[in-house]
């Protein structure tokens, strides 16, 4: 299977990203391919909700967005990890999950495996992670392989002591 794991952490090498390798890692001794895509790297701009994507497939605005969402149609199994911020998914994610619109009904048949991490309990993640299942429900035929909570971790490289490193390999592992 080919796996693209959407990073979107601003914070380089920080704690979701962290467990994003460690899930690669898992992924690819078991023989999965895997494409790490930085949401802080690419320009994705707000969608317009100007509609001027309805029958045409294609958004008004050119940008990052159209490589990256011919990425997820192709994908078998797609990872979305987000820090939480006000608990709450990152900006970027939110972005990039608002612009798949001209062709979110073709993302569909995926698998899916949400990472978050947070200062706060896993508990304190259930809204980022209630956000992130509202845009799988909406995909035709998605499911979600796992749930990776990265709990309790604020400074950078916090969550290498963790549970949560092993649990994103062992997910890898899985798929």
């Amino acid at each position: 299977m080919h796996l693209l794991v959407l990073a979107g952490s601003p914070r380089k090498g920080g704690n979701s990203d962290l467990l994003c390798d460690a899930l690669i890692c898992g992924a690819e001794e078991v023989g999965n391919t895997a494409e790490k895509v930085y949401l802080r790297d690419l320009h994705i701009a707000p969608c317009r909700a100007c509609y001027g994507c309805r029958g045409t497939g294609a958004c008004v605005q050119r940008d990052d967005m159209t490589q990256l969402l011919e990425k997820m149609i192709a994908a078998d199994v797609i990872v979305l990890a987000t820090p939480v911020y006000f608990y709450a998914m990152d900006g970027q994610m939110k972005t990039m999950i608002d612009r798949t619109l001209p062709r979110y009904t073709e993302i569909r048949n995926k698998e899916f495996v949400f990472i978050a991490t947070a200062a706060a309990g896993a508990r304190a993640m259930e809204r980022t992670i209630d956000g992130l299942r509202g845009f799988t429900d909406c995909l035709p035929g998605a499911k979600v392989r796992d749930v990776i909570y990265g709990a309790g971790v604020y400074q950078k490289g916090d969550v290498t002591e963790t549970a949560a490193m092993d649990q994103a390999y062992q997910a890898g592992r899985r798929l």
